[in-house]
Formats: structure tokens, C-alpha cells, sequence
């Protein structure tokens, strides 16, 4: 994710959760990127509070 936002011309601000690795948030300004295992992708269910925001294939950035 962040080489491929990086060449996007994306730069990270700041990367929280790396080293617990259970909940990492990649903070690019005007993208955030959120990074869940199963467990807490379940807990806090972001897909319900965020549904009308925008989804993003990363495959699709260059």
C-alpha cells in the first residue's frame, strides 16, 4: 500500500498501530488507510460507519 500510493504521489504523514500490527492506520494527509486483522475488522466494523465513503481498489493506482 505505501510503495503504491508513494509512486501515486502520496506521501505519509504519520503510521500508527505498526508495531501491535492488530489495527495499522497509514495517515496520508487526504487518504487515510486503515489495516485490521480479522478480529478487529469485525470489532469495529468500519464498513458500516464509513458506507458512503468512497472504496478504492489499490490495483487500480499506478
Amino acid at each position: 500500500v505505501q510503495e503504491k500510493l508513494g509512486r501515486a504521489g502520496h506521501g505519509i504523514k504519520q503510521i500508527e498501530g505498526y508495531d501491535a500490527a492488530n489495527w495499522v492506520l497509514l495517515d496520508y494527509g487526504d487518504v487515510i488507510v486503515h489495516i485490521f486483522d480479522q478480529k478487529n475488522r469485525l470489532l469495529y466494523d468500519l464498513e458500516r460507519i464509513w458506507r458512503d465513503g468512497k472504496e478504492v481498489d489499490p490495483q487500480t493506482l499506478e
